[in-house]
């Protein structure tokens, strides 16, 4: 028996990177897993290797791609009015879709402040008011913050300042929603590779890029990452709210 049998999950952003292997691990743990991106065949590409996996472990998971983007109101009401049609209620959600682009104080444009703003925070925003009407009691808000958040990191201040309004977000939202006993948490990764890492490394100025490691050594694996958002979706952490799990072999504590 998988830890998420019988469970209906969303995990935006799930194309690539840690939003792939959240799908990825909470299908083979048994759970429906719908999955939004931006772009359809990297979406569809994700959504066949999950049920892939998810067949593999025998787990009875299975995955549903449905292309949206966070920030567009009119594909969050088409995302929910699918998910309602289908399966009815939401038991957990995951709201991962995220961007960062990279633009030091003195040279942060309009566009780029819109982009990021309106996928990381509004899109978050509205992703779980609208998935309100068809949470269960008991389900479980995972809201993907990030370690930039906790420390300087030059060019990436926008970025950052999004992901620590979130980390806001999940502590108001758990007491929001607590008498309806919905848990709602941040869960924070620091450097973990992943093509979304690789892309923003590649748009520091030349001979700016720096040696990301951690006092582990390394950088994280999505699947890590994973792991720990099955322990906040899961029965496992049903006295944990508010809370902010850090995912990011030290860099934030040591």
């Amino acid at each position: 028996m998988g830890q998420l049998d019988d469970k209906t999950a969303l995990v935006t952003g799930a194309s690539t990177g840690i939003g792939l292997a959240i799908a990825r691990r909470f299908a083979a743990e048994g759970a429906t897993v719908y999955l939004t991106g931006r772009r359809k065949a990297e979406l569809d590409a994700a959504v066949e290797q999950v049920n892939s996996h998810a067949t593999g472990t025998g787990s009875g998971g299975s995955a549903i791609g449905v292309q949206s983007d966070v920030s567009r109101l009119d594909d969050l009401d088409r995302l929910f009015a699918e998910i309602t049609e289908r399966s009815g209620r939401l038991d957990i959600v995951v709201a991962n879709a995220g961007v960062g682009d990279f633009g030091p104080l003195g040279e942060i444009t309009e566009e780029e402040y819109d982009r990021t703003t309106s996928i990381n925070f509004k899109g978050t925003v509205f992703t779980v008011q609208k998935a309100l009407p068809l949470l269960s009691a008991g389900a479980s808000v995972i809201l993907l913050s990030s370690s930039s958040a906790l420390r300087s990191v030059p060019g990436l201040g926008v970025y950052a300042a999004t992901k620590a309004a979130i980390r806001s977000l999940a502590r108001t939202w758990a007491a929001e929603l607590i008498d309806r006993g919905i848990r709602v948490n941040a869960l924070t990764p620091g450097p973990v590779a992943t093509p979304g890492a690789d892309e923003l490394l590649a748009a520091l100025p030349h001979g700016d890029q720096p040696a990301v490691t951690t006092p582990l050594g390394r950088v994280g694996r999505p699947e890590e990452v994973a792991a720990t958002a099955l322990y906040l979706a899961g029965d496992q952490s049903s006295f944990t709210t508010g809370a902010e799990l850090l995912v990011d072999g030290g860099a934030t504590q040591l």
